[in-house]
Order: C-alpha cells, then sequence, then structure tokens
C-alpha cells in the first residue's frame, strides 16, 4: 500500500500548473499500479512511452511545456530519423536575429528543444484563469509519489462527496492537495487514437502518458540501473578474491 504525505504548503505549486490551497496534513492512499520500468532490473515500455508521447504532443503540450526535452531525445523511445524531423517540422520555434535584427519563426529541427505553447509566463496565466502550467520536464520526480502520484491526479477526477462545496471554476480531484484543481479532466475515452490499436481508455492513456513523463524526467535510468548492477556483481567478485586470499595468507600464518 502506498501512502502519500501531502503536507501543508503556502503555495505548493500544483502539477499541471493549478496553484493549491494549503491544507491540513493528510494522508492519501494511492491507486495500486504497477511499471514495468520499476524495481532494479525494470526497463521503460518504449511502445507505453511512445503512446505517452502521442498524449503528450496531442493533449499536454497545448498548456504545458517540456523545455529540456529535444527533439533527437525521441530517438531513445524508438523514432527513426524521418520520424523526427517529421514530428519537428509541425512546431515553429524562434530563431535570429537575422540580416535586419529581427527574430522570426522557423519550422523546427532534430536539435531544438519543444516549444513553450506561450510566449511567456504572463500569457501563460492569462490564458489560464491566473494559473501558471508548469513545465513537465521533470514533474515525474518533483512530485512525491512520482509517477504513482501523476497517474492517480489524472484518474482523480470524481464527484465531490456529500456536503462538499467545490469553488466556482474548480474541479474535484480525489488526489490533489485540497482536492480542488482547476484543470478540467485533460482526458476522455479515445481522446487520443493510438496508431498501434491499443484502446485509448483513460486509464491507458494515463498509464502511457506518466511512463513518457517519467521516461522525461530521468531518460538514462536504464544505463544508472546497468552501472549499479555491474558495480555489485564487482564488488562482489572482489569480496570473493579479498576473502580467498585472507584465507589463504592466515593459513599460512597458522
Amino acid at each position: 500500500m502506498r501512502k502519500l504525505l501531502i503536507s501543508t504548503l503556502a503555495g505548493l505549486g500544483a502539477l499541471m500548473g493549478v496553484q493549491a490551497t494549503a491544507i491540513a496534513a493528510e494522508a492519501v492512499e494511492l491507486p495500486e499500479v504497477s511499471f514495468s520500468h520499476e524495481g532494479p532490473f525494470g526497463t521503460y515500455d518504449r511502445a507505453a512511452a511512445q503512446r505517452g508521447f502521442q498524449v503528450f504532443e496531442q493533449v499536454c503540450s497545448a498548456c504545458h511545456s517540456a523545455k529540456y526535452l529535444a527533439f533527437r531525445n525521441l530517438a531513445d523511445l524508438g523514432y527513426n530519423e524521418d520520424e523526427i524531423k517529421a514530428i519537428a517540422a509541425k512546431k515553429q520555434v524562434q530563431d535570429g536575429p537575422d540580416d535586419n535584427g529581427d527574430m522570426f519563426m522557423r519550422p523546427a529541427v532534430a536539435s531544438d528543444r519543444w516549444p513553450s505553447p506561450y510566449a511567456n509566463e504572463k500569457q501563460a496565466r492569462a490564458s489560464n484563469g491566473g494559473a501558471y502550467p508548469p513545465d513537465l520536464s521533470l514533474m515525474a520526480k518533483a512530485r512525491l509519489g512520482g509517477e504513482h502520484y501523476i497517474y492517480a491526479l489524472l484518474t482523480g477526477y470524481t464527484e465531490p462527496p456529500a456536503g462538499m462545496e467545490v469553488r466556482p471554476g474548480m474541479y474535484y480531484n480525489a488526489y490533489f492537495p485540497g482536492h480542488q484543481i482547476g484543470m478540467p479532466p485533460p482526458l476522455a475515452a479515445d481522446m487520443v487514437p493510438y496508431g498501434d490499436g491499443t484502446p485509448a481508455t483513460v486509464e491507458q492513456m494515463t498509464h502511457d502518458v506518466t511512463t513518457f513523463l517519467t521516461w522525461l524526467a530521468e531518460p538514462k535510468m536504464e544505463e544508472r540501473k546497468q552501472t549499479g548492477i555491474k558495480v555489485i556483481l564487482f564488488l562482489i567478485a572482489l569480496t570473493i578474491v579479498f576473502y580467498v586470499a585472507k584465507r589463504r595468507i592466515w593459513a599460512r600464518i597458522h
């Protein structure tokens, strides 16, 4: 059973950019869900991460940036060079200055980073009722509970309990601090048509985009795990060598 301790924090930034109301500390039990990348030997599910990128591209990126994501990084998820060029070309990025000293917009290339949907923070707040949608690059590492909290939040939209009044413009979410969030439910069944034929249920899309956001926050996780395993094996072998050497040395002494 996983439990997330949500402490009273004034000004806690919400996942998906909604400002949280300070609340009394409470324990919220997160739903049980498993991911292939968990555990010391876990690896990312590339197919799920690609589907999650589709969800991010078609839904999340309308409001959220991913400033640490370069288009060429998508090669780690299995996209080839032509696919990456096609994905990048659909986005416009600012470049310049040109010969006249002016900045200009051009189609993105593989070396560019994912552009923000807003020109600046004030524009972002003006477009979202005063809330600032946070960058999602490190979101899976920035929230207590990590990917499990992201999954819980995206699937946590329900009707409020009897007697609870939800403020105008807010939505009830069982896992959000204060349980009132300004972001409407972002996902609906079949919102993102999957090319591989996977049913696009809310739960499936949530699981997929959570996998993608976890990869985005820690793209070198698999290499880190492999290095850790190699180090442990080396230390075990070294311990055995030292133990054998010690036995032989002391055997001669006695």
